[in-house]
């Protein structure tokens, strides 16, 4: 099956051609097959060098891609780029690499073998292995994902861990059944309405190393974002 990673950006000069690098390296390495999978650089407004790096990449790497996203926004960036897909799959991962990169084949299994819809990395499952996350990171984390299971009924486990993959075939259900925010909230939308429609979810512990140095999260602000969020996406559920 064919498949397209996509890794939403901005403003990530420092770091953007060394870790796809990287990533390229890995999955050359990992998936042989001529044509069988792309990176997609997906530019969110950057205003530094991130889109010349990126469309110099592209230009190195045949297997490399990138796409303009007209406003920031990783939900409509991951929209953007899966949009224009024509792979099996797609899914994204976040530019830090953090969830190791060896559980991606793990995922792509999960998905042509094993009959999973949709693979999500859970950084609060028992048999993750979660290094250098702060205290307050943790406590915001679990305290989110109880608010998902509680006000939206909810099963899985971490709506927030930034490795997500899924048959492209189903993305066009899960939009149409609430998947719409252009923010972060976006991804667990897809958990969230592909749970409620009955897909088969396939949870993977990780190990997952938190890059403090690299995050522009804010906590305070994206919390309040994300329970708006949640009310709107609930109120969809019950007009539905």
């Amino acid at each position: 099956m064919t498949f397209d990673i996509t890794i939403p950006v901005l403003n990530e000069e420092a770091t953007l051609e060394h870790q796809v690098g990287v990533l390229h390296t890995f999955l050359k390495d990992h998936f042989t097959t001529q044509g069988q999978w792309k990176i997609i650089i997906a530019d969110n407004g950057s205003e530094d060098n991130t889109r010349t790096i990126a469309q110099q990449l592209s230009e190195e790497y045949p297997a490399v891609h990138w796409v303009s996203v007209p406003r920031r926004g990783v939900g409509l960036a991951l929209k953007t780029s899966w949009g224009q897909s024509k792979a099996d799959i797609v899914g994204y991962m976040d530019l830090d690499l953090a969830t190791d990169l060896q559980h991606f084949p793990e995922a792509y299994d999960a998905l042509a073998q094993q009959g999973c819809d949709l693979v999500y990395g859970s950084r609060l499952h028992p048999d993750s292995e979660v290094i250098n996350r702060p205290f307050k990171r943790e406590v915001a984390s679990r305290g989110f994902n109880f608010l998902l299971k509680s006000y939206l009924g909810v099963g899985f486990s971490d709506g927030m861990c930034g490795f997500k993959f899924l048959h492209r075939s189903i993305l066009e259900d899960l939009m149409n059944g609430g998947a719409q925010n252009d923010g972060w909230f976006f991804s667990t939308e897809l958990l969230t309405v592909a749970e409620w429609q009955g897909k088969n979810l396939c949870e993977l512990p990780v190990k997952w190393t938190d890059d403090v140095s690299s995050s522009k999260v804010k906590i305070i602000p994206l919390a309040k974002r994300y329970i708006q969020s949640m009310i709107a996406l609930k109120k969809l559920q019950v007009q539905n």
